[in-house]
């Protein structure tokens, strides 16, 4: 099912200029849109919408060893809710760690590569409140965390 995924402000890259009222057209594990809300919902008129707060944008890279915490399951969770899609293999020498990541189904890279939304790419999103929170975190398609 195809979703619109859309808040006040969008950043293609992590760093990059915020544009207003922008949304992303995800279907399936894939982005298949990006461009101005008023016109992506017209062209895709009953589709699906998410609207949220704060800054949507392209999940973030992980490029340290993971947070500490009881199981892998639990340290890939503790990456979930800050907005990571993505790890770097050198951080994954763990085999139970790395399982956990690939049923996760976070991106594993060989090395750091800025993250971006782009017609074509796996939908890796996240969603930040102005204070920085991650309130929802897209991976492949999939919404995997959302605050409460």
């Amino acid at each position: 099912m195809r979703t619109l995924h859309t808040a006040p402000l969008l950043r293609f890259t992590a760093d990059g200029e915020s544009q207003p009222e922008h949304a992303v057209l995800v279907g399936g594990d894939r982005v298949e849109a990006v461009g101005p809300l008023a016109d992506l919902s017209a062209a895709y008129a009953g589709v699906r919408v998410r609207r949220w707060p704060g800054t949507l944008g392209p999940g973030l890279l992980h490029d340290a060893a993971l947070p500490a915490a009881p199981t892998p399951r639990e340290r890939v969770h503790a990456l979930l809710r800050i907005g990571v899609t993505a790890v770097l293999v050198d951080h994954l020498a763990d085999p139970a760690l790395r399982a956990a990541v690939d049923r996760g189904d976070l991106l594993v890279l060989p090395a750091a590569v800025p993250p971006t939304l782009r017609v074509g790419a796996r939908a890796d999103l996240a969603v930040h409140a102005a204070d920085g929170a991650c309130l929802v975190t897209v991976v492949a398609g999939r919404i995997v965390h959302r605050r409460a």
